[in-house]
């Protein structure tokens, strides 16, 4: 497995379109595996193919259980994912981004998502998340359309800062 290097903005691969994955072949296997051991490195919880530079829908994560902090995390590959349903239910959450390691934001996502894709060897998958989780799959699957978390940042601010700015008065 190799660690490859992760595109920032403004490269012009973070902001176009993935192309659908059709052959699950032994290249396709190598990308996946050096996008975890990528991610690992970071590190990160998850990794979009157009991050390393390869314009393909697909996506790893790595994630536990935020109920239970001893739980093992889980590795999740997704490939050409969609998210099929959406909670009405929403939440402000903090997010940062590989490519843009220099800002973080808040950001307002659906609670819970389902997904459907295929996984590393083609077979249909549907995931169901909620919380954290649900949000970096959002996340990673905006990545795949060329949108960032910029786009949808309530506030955004310096990653090296303490704490987040606070308001003030005009």
């Amino acid at each position: 497995m190799t660690v490859r290097t992760i595109v920032t903005v403004p490269h012009p691969v973070l902001r176009r379109q993935a192309k659908k994955v059709t052959d699950f072949n032994a290249e396709l296997q190598t990308l996946i595996d050096d996008m975890i051991e990528t991610m690992r490195a970071a590190p990160g919880v998850g990794l979009a193919a157009p991050q390393v530079n390869v314009p393909l829908r697909l996506f790893v994560a790595e994630f536990g259980d935020e109920d239970d902090p001893e739980a093992p995390t889980q590795v999740y590959v997704v490939i050409n994912p969609r998210i099929v349903a959406a909670s009405r239910e929403t939440e402000i959450g903090v997010e940062g981004c590989l490519s843009i390691p220099e800002l973080v934001g808040e950001v307002v996502r659906p609670r819970a998502v389902t997904v459907k894709g295929l996984d590393r060897h083609g077979q249909p998958l549907t995931l169901k998340a909620k919380g954290w989780l649900a949000r970096i799959f959002q996340h990673e699957i905006d990545h795949l359309q060329g949108v960032l978390f910029t786009d949808h940042a309530l506030r955004v601010w310096d990653a090296e800062a303490e704490t987040e700015p606070q308001a003030t008065a005009d």
